[in-house]
């Protein structure tokens, strides 16, 4: 786990846009998660070593609202908690199984689980924009939850891809909400959660290379139609991971083994790069809508 203070941060959004910053010092084990605080920018990488241990992999990685805490799930079935002020890690819930995704939305003074839901297949991909939750599961089902009340689906329906569900994403506005989801297959679809919104739905091919799964996370500005940018192709080697900075200047990737191919693809001389890209304007906004 690594921390990037103020900065360097800030020394990417005034570099030159055409080349992308090198972080140095990465990581020296595979980056499967990145996440940015919403009160600074400082990064949590999620790594299989930290500076806090799990007994197992890590598998996830989160910032409470406040940016004081980060919280951890991994395949040792516990989540932690790390103080970034004290410098302490605390167990804060315990599984059955490995715990693959973390995300923060409530007041760790009551111990208990707000709620346990039965699923219809095997999680694959979770995402929370308070109040909406996305789970993406085996069989392509997709559940949607109102976190107001969370134990009972707010709508149960399939991906509209025709292929196994890698990701899902989130996004909010004042008067709609809805989720990005991508498949195996490296499409991508925009799906909008009310009925009414539907006329806005839409999906794409987002790799021009044939049999390249869709990255593990998804850029926000997805929504805008626009494919990442051009400089991140000449990457050697996957995206593993991605994630903005809170106000959108920085998008943050990671260039590493994604373990698409197993342990068998795991060879010697893959790269662990943390790279840091200043966004320019136009591939951040939102496209106008057609009259």
């Amino acid at each position: 786990m690594a921390f990037f203070n103020s900065s360097t941060s800030n020394a990417a959004t005034t570099a030159a846009v055409e080349k992308d910053i090198e972080m140095g010092d990465p990581p020296t084990d595979s980056i499967s998660c990145m996440a940015f605080s919403s009160q600074a920018d400082y990064l949590a990488v999620r790594i299989y070593e930290a500076m806090y241990q799990h007994e197992g992999p890590v598998l996830s990685v989160c910032w409470n609202k406040e940016g004081s805490k980060i919280f951890s799930g991994g395949a040792d079935n516990a989540g932690r908690m790390f103080d970034v002020a004290t410098g302490q890690a605390t167990q804060v819930a315990q599984h059955d199984a490995p715990i693959k995704v973390v995300k923060w939305y409530w007041d760790l003074r009551t111990p208990a689980p707000v709620a346990t839901v039965q699923l219809p297949e095997r999680c694959y991909s979770v995402d929370v924009q308070y109040p909406l939750m996305v789970v993406g599961t085996a069989e392509r089902h997709i559940q949607i939850f109102n976190l107001t009340n969370p134990t009972t689906p707010y709508k149960t329906m399939l991906s509209p891809l025709k292929w196994q569900t890698r990701v899902v994403s989130c996004f909010t506005a004042s008067t709609n909400s809805g989720f990005a989801v991508g498949s195996v297959e490296g499409r991508v679809a925009i799906q909008y959660v009310e009925d009414k919104d539907s006329g806005n739905n839409f999906s794409f091919k987002c790799h021009r290379r044939d049999s390249t799964p869709t990255s593990k996370t998804l850029p926000s500005y997805l929504l805008s139609r626009h494919l990442v940018p051009s400089s991140f192709e000449a990457a050697p080697g996957p995206i593993s991971t991605t994630t903005f900075n809170r106000n959108g200047s920085i998008f943050a990737y990671a260039v590493s083994y994604d373990w698409s191919k197993g342990h068998s693809g795991m060879t010697p001389g893959h790269p662990n790069k943390l790279m840091l890209h200043a966004c320019k304007e136009d591939e951040v906004k939102k496209r106008p809508r057609k009259v």
